[in-house]
């Protein structure tokens, strides 16, 4: 990932007291890049965003649309979890200072918590909107609605075209804000379309609820992948325990323990594990132990390695299975 800078700190005493750490930092320019590139795509989004919600509100009052008045308001709730996701991914990307040693990667996260707090609130509010209308449906004006439906297509389009790919989870939740606007203004088109023909008014309101119930089940779903990230599970499809297996069979490789693995911001990872080894490994071994354990961890995103090299009955710490 990006440029490689390895720091092998190597502290060699006797056997039963020797202790060698090895670190890994492979933080890179691939890493700034992909913070670089979300930043963008959600100061674009936010804009747009912005941008049509000014029209929606002029749009409501012109056509005496309750439904695209309360799209106005969803809109600018959008806008304001849009702008706070652009500046926390603009942090993200930031040196490292001595006091963050990781860096300010893991404010994506906190930004995919607040769009979805966000978003999740914004839904129960058209829930909140959708079940009166569903009892008492209300006339709107079609013409009106189908033109702003067209306008909500393409502006909201372009914004989930940029944010489509994202690599963080903030851009992901950013990305289901913008899809749940696409979606809907699909709906408002298609209401529009068919009210021109039939005073069918109740449609507005059960497309609005299936879209939102949809929204709302994908983004609890990302809600769930950043809980367990802020509380450094493992990422998703690394078996932790067949890893720490294969480190074990390495040669030479008597035991390995306090194996973690956890990630910064959903796509950047970090591990740390000890590995025991035989009394008799001199330099040369230890070396090569290193190179057949950064072999295994191939693969798995790793922007920090740290290897603690240990003897027989060296750990300090309590030893767990992995």
């Amino acid at each position: 990932m990006g440029q490689e800078h390895n720091h092998n700190h190597q502290h060699s005493h006797e056997p039963g007291g020797a202790h060698t750490h090895d670190h890994d930092h492979n933080h890179g320019h691939q890493l700034h890049h992909h913070h670089h590139g979300d930043s963008a795509n959600l100061r674009t989004a936010f804009f747009l965003n912005l941008g049509f919600t000014v029209i929606e509100i002029i749009g409501a009052y012109f056509t005496n649309s309750v439904a695209i008045l309360s799209d106005a308001l969803h809109d600018f709730g959008d806008s304001i979890a849009l702008g706070m996701a652009w500046g926390l991914e603009k942090n993200a990307s930031k040196e490292a200072p001595a006091r963050y040693s990781y860096g300010y990667g893991r404010l994506s996260l906190l930004a995919a918590f607040i769009n979805a707090a966000v978003l999740i609130a914004g839904g129960l509010f058209v829930l909140a909107e959708v079940v009166p209308r569903l009892l008492n449906p209300e006339a709107t004006n079609a013409p009106g609605m189908i033109l702003l439906a067209l306008g909500g297509i393409a502006v909201n389009g372009v914004a989930v075209w940029r944010l489509q790919g994202g690599g963080s989870l903030n851009a992901k939740v950013a990305m289901w804000h913008l899809l749940e606007d696409v979606l809907g203004w699909v709906a408002v088109l298609i209401v529009g379309i068919t009210l021109l023909f039939i005073d069918l008014y109740i449609l507005d309101s059960i497309l609005s609820l299936l879209i939102t119930l949809y929204i709302l089940y994908n983004v609890l779903g990302h809600l769930k992948k950043t809980a367990e990230l802020f509380l450094q599970a493992a990422p998703e499809g690394v078996d932790l325990s067949n890893l720490a297996e294969r480190l074990r069979n390495i040669n030479a490789v008597e035991d390995c323990h306090h194996t973690h693995l956890w990630s910064l911001d959903g796509n950047s990872h970090v591990l740390s594990t000890h590995l025991v080894v035989n009394q008799s490994s001199d330099q040369n071994e230890i070396r090569d132990i290193k190179q057949q354990a950064r072999a295994e961890l191939d693969g798995l995103q790793l922007t920090h390695i740290t290897i603690e090299i240990e003897y027989p009955g060296d750990c300090s710490m309590a030893e767990t299975k992995l």
